[in-house]
């Protein structure tokens, strides 16, 4: 299933999935203007459509002195020049709802986080921008409790929507992905994400700091797209180790192209059957 039109997406001919990939917070100009410039060139390589993602303010953290952003236009403004730059959609995380009219402004395709994903006058508020909205699944939801959500936007007269699959909570400090999210969430006729990266937080930690487990990145992006997933959510960085926020989640981006060239033979597997 394609993802819903969005403008300048490429190569939706090619029967890839399509790949949602960036910093997880905008840092300043030079690194994701960097970090887009490389993801770009390397879709257009593998025939893979993109969506650039960072985030323009962190709202979601676990600690007051966590870094939460550069400024909010300051952080647009860079989104919007990426978009400009290399002529990919992009896409942000939306909080509130007045923040909805703001960032649809500078952006392709406004994200709704998982702790938000039942809250009714933001979906709404995003959906009536007209740009397409992205719903990360609550850690708490079922995949079925989802229609909801797409119910939401789509009642508010916007039928461009995705659902994202991040997780399910399991205990204090872990999730788990139950892959059988995926088809069920697709039965309601929207292309569906799975998060390879957040899957594998590790939150509630003692230092309030969110761990990770990195190396499962492949693990688990092999297994979405087995099972069929429209698109592929990773978080990268040049550095993670020295990342402002989620650094313990990120690909390491000199490490995303061999990654990807492994996960397009197993989707043109899984296209020969």
């Amino acid at each position: 299933m394609a993802i819903p039109s969005v403008p300048q997406l490429r190569h939706t001919d090619a029967g890839n999935f399509f790949l949602i990939a960036g910093p997880c917070a905008v840092e300043g100009e030079q690194l994701v203007m960097r970090t887009a410039e490389h993801l770009t060139a390397l879709a257009d390589r593998l025939r893979i459509p993109f969506i650039f993602k960072s985030s323009y303010r962190k709202a979601n953290r676990s600690r007051l002195d966590s870094f939460t952003g550069i400024g909010d236009e300051k952080a647009l403004h860079i989104l919007q020049k990426v978009g400009r730059s290399f002529g990919v959609p992009v896409t942000t995380d939306i909080h509130t709802d007045a923040e909805a009219a703001i960032a649809a402004e500078y952006v392709d395709m406004l994200q709704i986080p998982a702790f938000l994903c039942r809250q009714t006058s933001l979906l709404v508020a995003a959906a009536q921008t007209g740009k397409v909205v992205s719903v990360k699944k609550g850690q708490f939801l079922s995949p079925e409790a989802m229609r909801f959500a797409v119910d939401k936007v789509t009642q508010s007269g916007n039928p461009r929507v995705v659902l994202i699959e991040r997780g399910v909570t399991f205990g204090y400090q872990d999730l788990v992905v139950d892959f059988r999210g995926i088809p069920a969430m697709q039965a309601f006729g929207v292309p569906v994400v799975l998060d390879c990266t957040h899957s594998l937080q590790q939150p509630n930690q003692s230092s309030g700091v969110t761990g990770g487990q990195p190396a499962l990145i492949e693990t688990i992006a092999r297994a979405g797209v087995a099972v069929g997933a429209d698109g592929l959510f990773i978080e990268t960085h040049p550095n993670p180790a020295e990342a402002k926020s989620d650094g313990a989640n990120m690909l390491p981006l000199d490490r995303m192209e061999d990654l990807l060239q492994r996960l397009l033979r197993i989707r043109q597997a899984v296209m020969s059957f």
